[in-house]
């Protein structure tokens, strides 16, 4: 775990940090062999969510690297289908305002919206975020 490591910011402020498959599995043995209930809960929760990420579809190449570049997942999957603000907001009964705050983080995305999203971009709503 000597590697420098890769971090990027998500749209809402986050910093994530990218890990090497053995680099994870490094850390998920480290955290294995310590008796405290804490590190095994944080187990849990780290193979959950890997578990969940390897369940999902993988997003395109392109989608990743507007993502890598800090455009809001709504945003990047937008400009992937080549579709406007203002042709998006039609076709989910909404306004291009209520698509620019959704891309802005101004608005949160509710479950409704999600699937109508989804389904004006035809993509899995796995891939939009929730809440």
């Amino acid at each position: 775990m000597n590697k420098p490591l890769q971090t990027f910011t998500t749209p809402s402020g986050d910093e994530l940090v990218v890990l090497t498959r053995a680099d994870y599995e490094q850390l998920v043995e480290l955290a294995a062999q310590s008796d405290d209930d804490e590190d095994a809960e944080l187990i849990r929760i780290a193979d959950a969510r890997m578990a969940s990420a390897q369940e999902r579809a993988s997003l395109p190449a392109e989608v990743s690297r507007l993502l890598l570049g800090g455009m809001s997942v709504l945003k990047a999957l937008r400009q992937w289908r080549d579709v406007g603000q203002v042709k998006l907001a039609y076709d989910i009964g909404s306004s291009q305002g209520f698509i620019s705050d959704l891309e802005s983080g101004r608005r949160a995305m509710t479950p409704e919206v999600r699937s109508r999203l989804a389904a004006a971009l035809d993509v899995p709503e796995s891939w939009l975020p929730s809440g």
